[in-house]
C-alpha cells in the first residue's frame, strides 16, 4: 500500500481529506452567518453580541484556515467555492436575522454540528495514526464545547 509524504496511507488520507473538506464547508457557512449576525445585530444587546460574534467569527476564519491547509499536507486540495461549501455543509445559510436570541440559538446549532464532525474527524484520523489531524480536531473540540456552554449559559439553559 503507498503511503503519503509525511507517512500516511493514501487510502485513509482521501477519506479524511474528504471528510475535512466537508468540515471545512460547515466552518465557511458558519463564518458567513456569523459575519452577518454582526453586521446586522439589533436590540438591546447590541454592544455584547456586536463583539462576541467579531470574536467568534475572526477565530472561524481562522480554523478555515488551518482546517484547509491540513487538507493541502495531506496531499490534497481543499475546496474553495461557495457552491461546493452550500452542497456539502449541514449547516443552513442564514438570512437577514438582527435578533439576538435567534442568532445566539443558530451558533449553538452551528458549533454542536462542527463538534460532532470533528468528533468523526477525530476518530478516523486516530484509526489512521494521523497524530497532526487528530491533535487538531481534539484542540477545536474542547474549545468549542468551552464556547457551547457559554452561548448555552446565555439563552439560559
Amino acid at each position: 500500500m503507498s503511503k503519503t509524504f509525511i507517512g500516511l496511507k493514501q487510502d485513509d488520507v482521501q477519506a479524511l481529506a474528504q471528510q475535512l473538506n466537508e468540515l471545512l464547508a460547515n466552518y465557511q457557512i458558519l463564518y458567513m452567518n456569523v459575519r452577518g449576525f454582526h453586521w446586522n445585530i439589533k436590540g438591546e444587546n447590541f454592544f455584547e453580541l456586536h463583539v462576541k460574534f467579531e470574536e467568534l467569527y475572526n477565530d472561524l476564519l481562522l480554523k478555515v484556515d488551518e482546517v484547509a491547509e491540513r487538507i493541502l499536507t495531506l496531499g490534497h486540495q481543499p475546496l474553495h467555492a461557495f457552491s461546493d461549501y452550500i452542497e456539502l455543509s449541514s449547516i443552513a445559510e442564514r438570512k437577514q436575522v438582527s435578533d439576538g436570541r435567534e442568532a445566539v440559538e443558530s451558533i449553538v446549532d452551528g458549533l454542536a454540528q462542527l463538534v460532532a464532525r470533528q468528533r468523526t474527524v477525530l476518530a478516523a484520523a486516530s484509526d489512521a495514526d494521523d497524530e497532526g489531524t487528530a491533535a487538531l480536531m481534539s484542540d477545536y473540540i474542547s474549545q468549542q464545547e468551552k464556547s457551547l456552554w457559554m452561548y448555552r449559559a446565555y439563552l439560559g439553559h
